[in-house]
């Protein structure tokens, strides 16, 4: 399926690995032009680098942190108008809410929270005015399915799924759609550094625990960043634009309810 987003510029956060790479290698196929952005400017430029081996499109690497007003000034300054936006930070750590202090929750607030809401505020009048607009907000499925140990982030996220639910009520009619994608189990740095937390509590290896958790998901198995991104592009493509406010849970049908 050609998604009709041939020549249009993606602005993608946190984009050198994992999810946020998913998504980038996605929209590249797709004959995207990316704007990246991630912490480390290393593996940032080798993921641009690879990028650019695998399609004829323009890339574009501005390391720095997007949590910060510092981080956002530049990557916007590289791309002041993006047709595309794909907000992602990495989550907070795991812990014991007895433990965190106030500067804890205001540092994920401002990760995760704060700062896709400056994000989409910086762009989403010009998407209006253009008439078209695409935002994806990667969350967790922590905000359908809360995980104890992750409070930091099953709060700092379903407070921008509460924001977004009003918002993207109001952009669509311009053609400027605002979803969610809420990934369950993949195999990524976040979900290898989780196991190796609880693994310390429970006295097992991050090895043992890995394999309980794919024998207990009904897909047997963990997601790959590719059928994220893949799932991030059709959401991005011109015919979702009937889609908008919502949150599309990818988790191997681990979450049991009906809806």
């Amino acid at each position: 399926m050609d998604l009709g987003i041939r020549g249009k510029t993606a602005l993608v956060c946190a984009a050198s690995k994992g999810l946020g790479k998913g998504c980038a290698i996605s929209l590249a196929r797709e004959g995207v032009n990316l704007v990246i952005t991630a912490r480390g400017k290393e593996a940032l430029e080798a993921t641009a680098a690879e990028i650019r081996s695998l399609y004829k499109i323009k890339v574009e690497a501005i390391a720095g942190d997007i949590t910060t007003p510092e981080g956002r000034a530049a990557a916007l300054k590289a791309c002041p108008s993006p047709d595309i936006l794909v907000n992602n930070a990495g989550g907070p750590p795991p812990g014991d809410f007895r433990n965190w202090s106030r500067e804890d929750w205001i540092k994920a607030l401002d990760a995760n929270m704060l700062a896709p809401i400056e994000l989409i505020k910086a762009v989403v009048d010009g998407m209006i005015a253009r008439r078209f607009g695409r935002i994806v907000n990667i969350t967790s499925g922590a905000v359908k399915n809360p995980i104890p140990e992750l409070g930091l982030s099953n709060g700092a996220r379903t407070g921008l799924t509460g924001f977004v639910a009003g918002l993207s009520r109001q952009t669509v009619r311009h053609n400027v759609t605002i979803n969610a994608l809420l990934p369950g189990p993949f195999d990524t740095d976040r979900l290898r550094s989780n196991f190796e937390f609880n693994a310390k509590k429970l006295g097992k290896t991050a090895a043992e625990l890995a394999k309980i958790r794919m024998d207990a998901n009904p897909a047997g198995r963990f997601g790959t960043v590719e059928e994220f991104g893949d799932a991030c592009a059709f959401l991005c493509g011109a015919q979702a634009g009937y889609i908008t406010g919502q949150n599309l849970l990818l988790d191997g049908g681990a979450f049991p309810g009906t809806f």
